[in-house]
């Protein structure tokens, strides 16, 4: 009666059905998992509910692409990064899951195939498997910091690949791509004529105050950098206007994360690359859009507003992360058994700890024996065991103790 695609193994997992009795029997719970920023105690803008009370709001005039108003404030929030954003290349969406689910229908045939890296986000699965998409993991690999295993994503491809995908920065290992990488991705793509999806929804929380390029930009510095024998060459990975970058790329974001606004449901996508290839996927994406038309007026009225004062939620969250990460550096310091990966933005961090059982055991043990909340590692797809993930906006408090109970253990 039901389509293969919705076959999914739907009992909870060991780890979901003991939060489940731990939720159920009413016990105190430290939850060091929180990343829905308005569970986390920041002041919003008492201004903010106005916005949606624009009485354009109650209009009806729906545009495939979203309302030119509520794009164009996409572009500023790009031309205030120092990067050019056409409003005509900008699709708006409900999440940026949504938006996957476009660009997988747009991109991919029944069993064509997405490249995505690992470890990262687990929703990816679910979005792919509901398009008839298949998932293949190309290697993030730790050396001092995270990188992409440029090697291994070469190997990935098959005549089946159709896009590569890129968080940025990644989640939860909160890792950039480089820009060196960004001119290898391009040059790969363009020999083999895929595509690049981006998703940057935490752009904006770099922990050393630094921006990074957006993919969204469509210029990049001309380079020389191939694949040679599984080994890559060298550049310096200097941007430059003069260049464009010809390569289709599909850039996703959305205020759940800019604006710390999750519940307003409104995301986009850029699409950039070869003017005519782009034009051609333009076309198709506001097909698509328009069969949905599922973005609320409202929001796409007040985007404007909320994109015009981000700064100040984006202040709190940052504070809070580098209070957090300083708090857990602090206590790590105190002994020699945990340590935590390096992490250059987003609002998590990867704690390494003892492979002495799996990592969904240890996150047991840490709920139903010290009341505390952690994801395992096995989530996110690292490999093997002894990985453990925390979020960083937790209330400053919670998180101190939750860490000092994981640390005891």
């Amino acid at each position: 009666m039901f389509a293969s695609r919705t076959g999914w193994a739907l009992e909870p997992n060991r780890f979901a059905a003991a939060l489940e009795r731990h939720r159920a029997s009413g016990r105190e719970a430290l939850d060091l998992t929180e990343s829905n920023p308005t569970r986390c105690g920041f002041a919003y803008d008492s201004s903010l509910p106005a916005a949606l009370g624009d009485a354009h709001g109650l209009a009806y005039d729906p545009h495939p692409k979203g309302l030119r108003v509520a794009r164009e404030a996409v572009c500023s929030y790009y031309e205030q990064r120092g990067e050019h954003v056409d409003p005509e290349n900008v699709i708006l969406t409900a999440s940026t899951s949504e938006g996957y689910s476009f660009l997988f229908r747009l991109l991919c045939d029944p069993g064509h195939e997405v490249l995505v890296p690992a470890p990262s986000y687990p929703l990816f699965e679910l979005l792919a498997s509901i398009q008839d998409v298949k998932l293949v993991s190309y290697p993030l690999i730790y050396d001092h910091g995270w990188q992409i295993d440029l090697h291994g994503l070469a190997e990935a491809l098959t005549p089946r690949t159709r896009a590569i995908l890129v968080v940025h920065p990644n989640n939860p290992t909160g890792s950039f791509v480089k820009p060196a990488d960004m001119d290898v991705l391009d040059a790969l793509r363009r020999e083999r004529e895929l595509a690049l999806i981006a998703d940057e929804v935490f752009l904006d929380y770099t922990h050393d105050g630094v921006s990074r390029p957006s993919f969204a930009s469509p210029y990049v510095a001309p380079t020389s950098r191939r694949l040679s024998r599984g080994r890559p060459a060298r550049t310096s990975g200097r941007r430059d206007a003069g260049a464009t970058r010809q390569a289709l790329t599909f850039t996703l974001s959305g205020i759940s994360k800019i604006c710390a606004l999750p519940q307003m449901k409104l995301a986009w996508i850029i699409t950039s690359g070869a003017p005519e290839l782009a034009r051609k996927a333009l076309a198709r994406l506001e097909v698509i859009a328009d069969t949905y038309l599922s973005v609320g007026t409202p929001a796409q009225v007040a985007l404007p507003e909320f994109l015009a004062r981000r700064d100040g939620i984006q202040r709190q969250v940052k504070e809070r992360v580098a209070a957090n990460l300083g708090e857990l550096d602090r206590q790590l310091a105190e002994q020699k058994v945990v340590t935590r990966l390096d992490v250059e933005g987003g609002w998590y961090a990867v704690l390494r700890v003892a492979a002495t059982c799996s990592d969904e055991k240890l996150a047991i043990d840490l709920l139903e024996q010290h009341s505390v909340i952690v994801h395992p590692g096995h989530f996110y797809d690292f490999p093997g065991e002894g990985y453990l993930v925390v979020s960083l906006i937790t209330p400053a408090d919670v998180f101190a103790e939750g860490i000092r109970r994981v640390l005891a253990v």
